[in-house]
């Protein structure tokens, strides 16, 4: 990736949704929005949005997941979960210590904060939603 005019460096960062089906019945689909494409500067932060809707109630086995797939890289690792009530986020590898959770699955949100961007933070992010009925 360049850097912009003036020496700051700016990211692209790709947002992907996931539909979770949770059965035969088209009223047990969970729809996932993300934005399309967030852009941050290096050294800054970004929040990452995930808005879901469902028919269902969301219960409390609701678990929510981001992925992420770096620039040029066919591998996608997990850097955060939500689950059983409580955020965990991933402890080791290049977001540790970076991340904050900001969601709040029974308002149908499950975003995330990223701070202090940096070049290796380019690419595309995925948010996966699944509410068990």
């Amino acid at each position: 990736m360049s850097q912009g005019a003036g020496g700051s460096g700016s990211l692209l960062l790709l947002l992907a949704g996931l539909l979770s089906v949770l059965g035969p019945s088209p009223t047990s689909s969970i729809h996932v929005y993300t934005q399309r494409e967030v852009h941050g500067t290096v050294g800054s932060h970004v929040t990452l949005s995930c808005s879901f809707w469902s028919s269902e109630w969301i219960s409390e086995d609701i678990s929510i997941t981001w992925h992420f797939q770096a620039e040029g890289s066919r591998d996608s690792i997990s850097i955060f979960h939500y689950a059983k009530g409580q955020p965990y986020i991933d402890d080791v590898g290049s977001f540790k210590e970076r991340m904050e959770w900001v969601g709040n699955p029974h308002r149908k949100d499950g975003s995330i904060v990223i701070h202090n961007l940096d070049y290796t933070d380019n690419g595309t992010f995925t948010c996966d939603v699944k509410n068990p009925p």
